[in-house]
């Protein structure tokens, strides 16, 4: 039960769905009001897998409209909210919790643990508020104040915070006059219409992905089904919406004069020469997709195989066929943004009405930047309903 002898106010809050921006949500508002995080199961579940088990809490940049731009979808909403709560609160917070973090070198911050059950059992530890484990199947307005049924009770509050995430029942909210933008998969692996069961788990580094707004360097890994890695999670993220199939094209190295490779090691089997420059079995792989002999001596390499090798190295297109189903780390899609006021996170229909985290049409890139959100729009909506308490 909240502490009530230590609330300043006697308005109650509910929040709906125990992740990581509901949990923030009521850590923040919880010596304010009475405050009670409804969730049908294990509090703060989702956080676990987070970062490979590690928990990327947040992204080491403190310009909030740098930070913004890691967002397909949801990047101007978030100016105003990353201006308030912005990285280093971030780390403020869950130091103030116990829970010590560091940089790593491509700036994602980490618990000095690497540990997402201590991120789960130290923030848990910290909130005082009333939880109720039990299923919210409608909330409803009535005269001035919101009444929630579940699957075993009926309560009622005077503000609702809905924080459930990009994978649950939107009907849920969609009851309430909200509309919803269809989810789809974001950051997720990609099948193809090419066959890598050959070169499945070969991964290659800095490989590069430009189209007319974004110019990347990454990694990637050829699967069973196609291709995945954190290149392939940024290009799936932008390209959530867009029908398919579609292609890509990677540049798989940077510039290397070929010919001259080719004069110097002229001997040398061409595989092996390749070999050099990428894993030898995708310079296998290659050879095999243009038809030539991958133990053909560099020497008998001509200038038709020689600009044929370039091509596929400068411009390594893959057909996308589908995604991997149920593997993604997050969605597009949820709440529409044009629904919601970005200063406060209220409803625009319904006053008294909050939403944080996932559920909105926000979504970011790997490396921190989902969690981020949940803890600035959970932060955005505590100091949004204090502010309406206490006017």
């Amino acid at each position: 039960m909240a502490q009530e002898s230590t609330l300043t106010s006697n308005k109650t809050v509910a929040i709906v769905g125990a992740g990581p921006a509901g949990c923030a949500c009521a850590k923040f508002l919880q010596e304010e009001c009475e405050t009670t995080l409804f969730d049908k199961g294990s509090f703060l579940r989702t956080i676990l897998p987070t970062g490979g088990g590690r928990c990327n809490l947040a992204h080491n940049e403190c310009d909030y409209m740098n930070l913004a731009k890691n967002y397909p979808r949801g990047e101007k909403f978030l100016y105003s909210i990353l201006s308030r709560f912005g990285t280093y609160d971030s780390i403020d917070f869950f130091n103030n919790i116990g829970i010590k973090t560091y940089v790593q070198q491509d700036n994602r911050i980490f618990p000095v643990s690497n540990s997402s059950k201590e991120v789960k059992e130290k923030l848990l530890k910290s909130l005082k508020c009333k939880t109720i484990k039990e299923e919210v199947l409608k909330i409803e307005k009535i005269s001035n104040c919101f009444k929630i049924k579940t699957n075993k009770s009926t309560y009622a509050f005077d503000y609702v915070v809905i924080a459930i995430g990009g994978h649950s029942n939107f009907k849920l909210i969609s009851d309430l006059g909200i509309n919803i933008i269809e989810p789809a998969q974001s950051l997720v692996g990609l099948i193809t219409s090419e066959d890598f069961s050959s070169i499945a788990g070969v991964s290659l580094k800095n490989v590069l992905f430009k189209d007319k707004n974004y110019c990347w360097n990454d990694d990637i890994i050829f699967t069973h089904k196609g291709i995945s890695g954190p290149l392939i999670y940024k290009i799936s993220s932008i390209y959530a919406r867009k029908i398919l199939p579609f292609k890509i094209s990677l540049k798989l190295i940077d510039e290397i004069d070929l010919q001259t490779e080719l004069n110097n090691n002229s001997k040398k089997e061409i595989k092996n020469l390749l070999g050099n420059f990428i894993p030898k079995s995708l310079a296998v792989y290659i050879l095999k997709t243009l038809n030539i002999n991958e133990n053909l001596p560099c020497h008998k390499i001509d200038s038709e195989k020689r600009n044929a090798i370039i091509d596929q190295l400068y411009n390594f297109t893959i057909n996308v066929t589908g995604k991997v189903a149920d593997s993604e780390v997050v969605t597009c899609g949820g709440v529409d943004l044009k629904e919601i006021n970005p200063k406060t996170l209220e409803a625009k229909k319904q006053k008294g009405l909050f939403f944080c985290g996932e559920v909105l049409d926000i979504d970011g890139f790997c490396g921190g930047f989902n969690l981020q959100n949940c803890w600035s729009t959970g932060y955005v909506v505590s100091e949004s309903i204090k502010k309406e308490i206490n006017y």
